[in-house]
């Protein structure tokens, strides 16, 4: 039997300490990419992501971090079957990770590139007190409409990440989060609460970044895409340098239509194997999809999820 497999990767969020370890301590291909990613970035993955510190919460560090544990996951996870893609997405940095996947970035230039994203999306917001939020049980329509009233009224927070039924994340200025806070509550949200991110994501507080990472992109991205990758801003497929160049710099500004992508896609594809630390995507897509949803976050996942690749093979 021949399977339909979606690839998909997780974004910021997803970040712990320890994570990738077991891969380095038992993959050379691991470790080398390890040393080879430090070499080119200066960044002490090792200790960044092994030791406890403060770095990891900062974007700059995240980014590169998350992104090196996802290729490696999915580096190890080709090795040992013959499975490719009909399909790749990735929720906000993981679209980069998803790149890498299908060969239209380098797995080194892929790391060094989002670290720029990293700083860039810093550099954006170094001036002002930002912030994002999650806010559960309600719909989208009324979230935008909230949102839409509060910049009426001088208030900057915009609906970026549509995760799933039920979950949206609204990025801004921090005060004006914080107020929004109550008026979500008001509108019988299950729970309205700030998250620890130190960037206001897919806003247009983000517009300074876009330039600079579409010059990087152009440098790096590749025309070589083995399987498309479904775009954030548009939830609909991609397979050109082109449309990269395109879609990536407009992504730091406008939403993440995440669930929007795995009910445009779920119908094609017969599972879904996540790769990367911990299992974050397999459960924002329950609202979306029954289908079956592997993941690769370590040694034992990996082997797991290899048998039960080929148990559905049989």
């Amino acid at each position: 039997m021949s399977l339909k497999c979606a690839f998909v990767f997780a974004g910021q969020g997803s970040q712990a300490i320890g994570m990738g370890k077991d891969f380095f301590e038992n993959s050379q291909i691991a470790k080398d990419i390890f040393t080879e990613a430090k070499d080119r970035t200066g960044i002490d993955f090792e200790t960044l992501m092994f030791n406890e510190n403060e770095n990891l919460a900062q974007t700059e560090f995240t980014q590169p971090a998350i992104l090196l544990v996802s290729v490696i996951a999915h580096k190890l996870f080709v090795n040992e079957t013959s499975i490719k893609p009909v399909i790749t997405l990735g929720h906000s940095l993981g679209e980069f990770s998803a790149l890498a996947a299908v060969g239209a970035l380098d797995i080194i230039d892929a790391v060094e590139l989002v670290n720029l994203r990293g700083k860039l999306m810093s550099d954006a917001c170094a001036n002002q007190e930002v912030g994002m939020l999650v806010s559960l049980g309600l719909d989208d329509a009324t979230v935008e409409d909230i949102c839409q009233k509060q910049r009426d009224n001088g208030k900057q927070v915009w609906a970026v990440n549509y995760n799933s039924d039920g979950q949206i994340v609204i990025a801004g200025i921090k005060k004006d989060l914080e107020e929004l806070v109550d008026v979500l509550k008001e509108a019988k949200a299950k729970r309205a609460m700030l998250l620890n991110m130190s960037v206001a994501s897919h806003c247009p507080l983000l517009q300074s970044a876009s330039a600079p990472l579409e010059a990087k992109l152009r440098e790096v991205l590749k025309d070589n895409f083995i399987a498309p990758i479904v775009s954030n801003v548009t939830a609909k497929t991609y397979s050109t340098k082109d449309e990269a160049l395109d879609l990536l710099p407009k992504q730091l500004v406008m939403p993440v239509f995440y669930k929007h992508s795995i009910k445009n896609i779920d119908d094609e594809i017969d599972c879904y194997i996540e790769f990367g630390h911990g299992n974050v995507l397999k459960g924002l897509n329950k609202s979306s999809s029954s289908k079956p949803h592997f993941n690769v976050s370590d040694m034992a996942s990996l082997e797991a999820t290899v048998a039960a690749i080929k148990d559905l093979q049989a």
